[in-house]
């Protein structure tokens, strides 16, 4: 497989340091580092976003993240592996990113779950987070950018 061209965040002038800027500003939100990797890597896998499955996982597990629950990410529903406030952070994560597949597609059940283990600040980074790993999937998805290249 080869790209179709350059990542566009690489093209234009400081999009990649305003992206990389926002995600950075989630970590300040009161989320665990850890569940914010979750997010990215289940947001990535819904978009199909090899770059991001590859490099997601690869910084989850030199932070310290367990092989069983990477694994499971995509079955995160019925693995015993993830806290009850993690799961509500992953079903945020599946309904912000499938914003299409329905006719309320984040529902009040999926939001007031969220709410129950994150307060304002932490929602925000998470939506914020959900919505950065979304921008990354969709332009190395769009570019076809493959897994494991350097830029």
């Amino acid at each position: 497989m080869e790209a179709r061209m350059k990542n566009p965040a690489m093209i234009i002038p400081d999009a990649m340091k305003a992206i990389q800027a926002l995600q950075a500003s989630t970590q300040d939100g009161g989320v665990p580092s850890a569940t914010l990797g979750l997010v990215h890597l289940r947001a990535s896998q819904i978009n199909g976003c090899s770059v991001c499955v590859d490099s997601g996982t690869g910084y989850a597990k030199k932070a310290g993240e367990s092989d069983e629950r990477l694994f499971a990410v995509a079955a995160w529903r019925d693995a015993p592996y993830y806290t009850d406030a993690e799961r509500a952070a992953l079903a945020l994560t599946e309904a912000v990113t499938r914003l299409s597949d329905r006719s309320d597609p984040v529902p009040d059940e999926v939001w007031e779950e969220a709410a129950k283990h994150y307060d304002e600040t932490a929602l925000a980074a998470l939506l914020l987070s959900i919505s950065a790993s979304n921008v990354f999937n969709r332009l190395n998805v769009a570019t076809r950018q493959v897994a494991g290249a350097k830029w």
